[in-house]
């Protein structure tokens, strides 16, 4: 092989981010609805009977399926799922930043609008939902606490072959946790996080307003 060989083979490829073929993927609806003239932001409480999270405040998601032909089409078919809506009722959806989660997770979030008067919730992933007025979001910052990650090499890590061996400073590294409060409700977790950036995008675009416009503008 030579070096034009090479390069010519690779050019046009598309890059991903590296090591995500052995990342689990998973892709998450904020849903909007409408309630009392105003845009809420609407979250589920897990069913408490579930393995993993019972009782924890989320957005509706799931795992990719590998047949699942995109990102969008799993947020989709969970909300589906879980709220018990047709898949086709879930309009004007658009997609937030992915995130890599340091726990070998990408979650793909996704806004979009749900009626919010044909929820028939799945009772085994679904305990309860709630909702929460956008502006009220947009104008209450939340409480922010960070946690430290500490690094513990395994059992058998080989020291003498890094500069410094067991006195190598390691590169510290932290993350910040948002807790929304909303009367008797906390969202925190992964949940906040998309829910932030997503309240960070809303401000940023200039269109937020004090009073908030219906979800579906072809109505005026």
């Amino acid at each position: 092989m030579k070096l034009n060989q090479l390069f010519e083979h690779f050019q046009g490829r598309t890059p991903a981010i590296l090591g995500s073929e052995h990342f689990a993927k998973f892709a998450v609806l904020l849903p909007l609805v409408e309630k009392d003239g105003e845009i809420h932001v609407l979250f589920e409480v897990r069913a408490y009977a579930m393995r993993r999270q019972p009782g924890e405040v989320c957005f509706p998601g799931g795992k990719c399926d590998p047949e699942d032909p995109d990102e969008l089409f799993t947020a989709i078919r969970e909300t589906a799922e879980e709220l018990g809506v047709s898949p086709a009722d879930i309009r004007d959806t658009f997609p937030l930043d992915f995130m890599l989660s340091p726990f070998g997770t990408i979650i793909f979030p996704f806004a979009g609008a749900v009626p919010a008067d044909q929820l028939q919730l799945n009772p085994d992933e679904v305990a309860e939902v709630f909702t929460i007025p956008l502006n009220y979001l947009l104008e209450t910052a939340p409480d922010r606490h960070t946690i430290h990650f500490k690094v513990e090499p395994a059992e058998g890590f080989p020291y003498d072959l890094i500069i410094g061996g067991e006195d190598y400073k390691w590169q510290p590294r932290t993350m910040d946790e948002y807790f929304y409060s909303y009367e008797d409700r906390i969202v925190w977790g992964l949940t906040a996080r998309i829910l932030k950036h997503f309240l960070d995008i809303v401000k940023a675009s200039g269109i937020y307003r004090t009073s908030s416009p219906p979800l579906d503008k072809s109505e005026k």
